[in-house]
């Protein structure tokens, strides 16, 4: 299974830009799909998860201005990122928790991140 992201670059603040992040390979089901990021010189963070069937949880630093939605059809998550502020710069990883048959327990892969920078 790979997970595939994109979508960053350079914004603004006050800005909007928009990840993508599809799964390909032996998927079966995705149960979570979400995204984390890393800041320099700091600890990985979750930003938002979605749990299929479930509304989507968000780390308190982006609610309101953040939404996560996913296709289970395309096996893809996304994270619409408005009102952006320099301390939203990080690299951004995708997550996803993938069964790859019904009886096999879910596996956490993540993607190979995407830098989001904003100026200020």
């Amino acid at each position: 299974v790979q997970l595939q992201a994109s979508g960053g670059g350079l914004v603004q603040a006050g800005g909007s830009l928009r990840l993508s992040c599809a799964a390909s390979g032996s998927v079966f089901s995705i149960t979570v799909m979400g995204w984390y990021r890393q800041a320099p010189g700091k600890q990985r963070e979750l930003v938002s998860s979605i749990t299929d069937g479930r509304a989507p949880n968000y780390a308190d630093s982006v609610k309101g201005r953040f939404t996560t939605s996913r296709d289970n059809a395309k096996n893809a998550v996304y994270l619409q990122m408005s009102s952006l502020k320099p301390e939203d710069t990080a690299v951004y990883y995708c997550y996803a928790e993938v069964k790859s048959g019904w009886m096999r327990p879910p596996i956490a892969y993540w993607g190979q991140g995407t830098l989001v920078t904003v100026s200020s």
